[in-house]
């Protein structure tokens, strides 16, 4: 699947990595900012890419885009990240034209989530693209499949059940503390980080342990303090993170720093302690474990936790993947007509040319000529020849880029795309 608006020989790609082959350290690697992100994107339009947008969450970092061969993704992704050529050839994929058109749709649609029916990863996407596009770097072809991908997860949400049912890493976080914690009501429980996970969480927590002792961290202090009037929560100053540490029963990590800001150093523990760490990259080092009284529970662990909720939900996977092949194949529909439109409207100013020709030439000849006659006849003559030439170029077993530089070269026209 070229792209018609950019080299002739590039090619639509996917290329990234996800929870399904990369464990947390190694997304943690290739998880990409804010920041990164931007300079990822900037760095694209340097290099002569027209077109892609990225996204990274906590289980995928992943490019959307055209490029004459996938290493030009991987590289923007290595280039913007802490990780590696030779660890993304470990565990990164590559999808290409149709696989990576489909990939987006189940990705999109909530498919490929680790957990079946989290249709967070739509927001992401929806705003990877509006930022791509504010750079202008994204075309007509992003747009479209972008919006049928967001068609597809509204209509699979709508239509379905498959996220029905509570489940989510904070929902499975906040069931094993209630299930590995005795007196959870009376424990001193620290949340650290208020980003849409910690948010998540600590609603969790509220609703499900009635724990009055829950006390809110978080590197802006504003943010925290938003969140805990809703909830009616206590917020502590970021500065005060080593002593509220030592106070916890249970510790909640959810925060979005590229480093470990909690390590076994500035744990001085007199008590068991549950920490449950959400956060991609790892926030929390693995050396706390070294410590007798922790124990270190990692968003993977939890991601694996499978109830009769996941169960149900995947009953619903046959009609969502009926969904997205409706939508997807109008969007393959368009796709093919717009490869070949220019084609064919460069056939029909040709054939109309030579009518106009003809007609002159037979008007001129003939006496008592019925120029007008010969133009509805002449006019339908071209309709039935153009549509014969599209039906063929849409039919799935056409070649459809030998077809067009057959009728160009036969018919010695120049398609032009606007």
């Amino acid at each position: 699947m070229e792209n018609n608006n950019t080299s002739k020989h590039q090619y639509f790609y996917s290329v990234g990595l996800s929870y399904k082959k990369a464990d947390a350290e190694i997304r943690g690697k290739f998880s990409l900012d804010a920041t990164a992100k931007t300079r990822l994107l900037e760095q694209a339009k340097t290099e002569g890419i027209e077109s892609l947008i990225v996204t990274s969450t906590c289980n995928r970092t992943e490019i959307y885009g055209f490029a004459e061969h996938p290493f030009q993704l991987i590289k923007l992704i290595c280039e913007n990240s802490q990780g590696s050529v030779e660890a993304f050839q470990k565990v990164g994929f590559v999808y290409k034209n149709q696989e990576a058109i489909s990939h987006m749709f189940r990705v999109g649609t909530g498919l490929d989530s680790q957990i079946l029916g989290d249709f967070e990863i739509i927001a992401q996407i929806k705003s990877s693209f509006s930022q791509s596009k504010s750079l202008g770097l994204a075309n007509a072809f992003m747009e479209r499949l972008v919006n049928a991908v967001i068609q597809a997860s509204k209509k699979i949400k709508t239509d379905t059940e498959i996220s029905s049912g509570a489940t989510s890493v904070s929902f499975a976080a906040v069931r094993y503390i209630i299930n590995n914690v005795q007196d959870i009501g009376n424990k001193n429980i620290l949340l650290f980080g208020t980003g849409k996970i910690g948010r998540n969480t600590c609603e969790n927590l509220v609703k499900h342990t009635k724990n009055e002792h829950i006390t809110l961290i978080n590197r802006t202090k504003e943010k925290a303090e938003k969140l805990a009037g809703k909830l009616n929560l206590i917020v502590k100053d970021y500065s005060e993170l080593h002593l509220e540490l030592q106070k916890a029963d249970v510790v909640v990590v959810a925060t979005g720093a590229q480093n470990p800001t909690i390590d076994k150093a500035i744990l001085n523990l007199k008590k068991p302690m549950l920490i449950l760490d959400l956060s991609i990259p790892k926030n929390v080092h693995e050396n706390v474990e070294e410590l007798a009284d922790v124990t270190l529970i990692h968003m993977d662990y939890l991601s694996q936790l499978t109830d009769e909720t996941l169960e149900n939900r995947k009953k619903h996977i046959p009609a969502a993947e009926a969904i997205i092949e409706e939508i997807k194949e109008e969007f393959i529909t368009w796709t093919k007509g717009r490869k070949f439109a220019p084609t064919i409207n460069a056939l029909k100013a040709k054939l109309n040319a030579i009518k106009i020709s003809e007609l002159d030439f037979q008007s001129r000849k003939i006496s008592n000529f019925n120029e007008e006659q010969a133009e509805i006849i002449s006019n339908r003559i071209i309709q039935k020849i153009t549509t014969h030439f599209a039906n063929h170029l849409k039919d799935d077993d056409t070649m459809v880029d030998e077809s067009i530089e057959w009728i160009e070269k036969v018919f010695k026209i120049g398609a032009t795309t606007k």
